[in-house]
């Protein structure tokens, strides 16, 4: 997933970012509200967490600012303001979820593949393609019961593709998730992980493939619940 976060702590949002990078995913880093507006009003992101104690614009009018283009990507609430009246209005101008800081990592994390899975209309940690089963919460796929080592990257191809399949995926959406504003892209990256994935896979019943000028498509396998 691509993931912002805007957080004027420096410490904390490069632990942050650290720790959601390991796990794979690509993540911008904004320190101000006005930088977060401006990503969030010229970017696609699968997840945002959001501190509302921000210089130049509060996170509430990020918040407000973001609901008003009618963008629809899941926001975690951070921050050290723990009334119930800040709850509360963050919640009704359009924030899924809130967490107080301080907090541990594994809860952010739960609470972010939570929100996802909602987003993405999954109901549980899993997603089960007949043979092939991918553990959200573990972050492996299983085929068999057996694991197939994936990198990082791998896996955050796999599961993009898994989450939507049966439609296709363009190159483009695959390259947002995987890497971040600034970083450099080979034409030829998301190919390489996708002839990987589909490599790995290929005892799996899994067929990904080639929509030549469109993308990639993850078929369902017949027997698939």
């Amino acid at each position: 997933m691509r993931i912002l976060v805007v957080e004027d702590d420096a410490i904390l949002a490069d632990g942050l970012a650290h720790s959601l990078r390991s796990r794979g995913h690509a993540v911008d880093c904004m320190t101000t509200g006005a930088e977060g507006d401006r990503a969030l009003s010229t970017e696609e992101y699968d997840f945002v967490i959001l501190d509302i104690e921000l210089p130049l614009l509060d996170g509430f009018e990020v918040l407000r600012r973001l609901r008003k283009r009618k963008a629809a990507v899941p926001v975690l609430v951070l921050t050290a303001r723990d009334s119930v009246h800040d709850r509360i209005h963050g919640l009704d101008i359009g924030a899924d979820d809130y967490l107080t800081k301080p907090f541990e990592m594994g809860e952010l994390e739960a609470r972010m593949r939570a929100l996802v899975r909602r987003a993405q209309g999954i109901a549980e940690n899993e997603i089960s393609l007949g043979r092939l089963v991918l553990d959200l919460k573990g972050r492996r796929a299983l085929v068999d019961g057996a694991g197939v080592e994936l990198s990082a990257r791998e896996w955050a191809v796999l599961e993009l593709l898994a989450a939507r399949a049966g439609r296709v995926v363009s190159k483009d959406a695959l390259m947002k998730s995987l890497y971040e504003w600034d970083e450099e892209v080979s034409p030829n990256a998301i190919e390489i992980y996708v002839h990987r994935v589909r490599k790995k896979l290929m005892d799996s019943g899994v067929t990904i493939r080639t929509i030549r000028g469109l993308g990639y498509l993850l078929e369902r396998p017949q027997h698939a619940d």
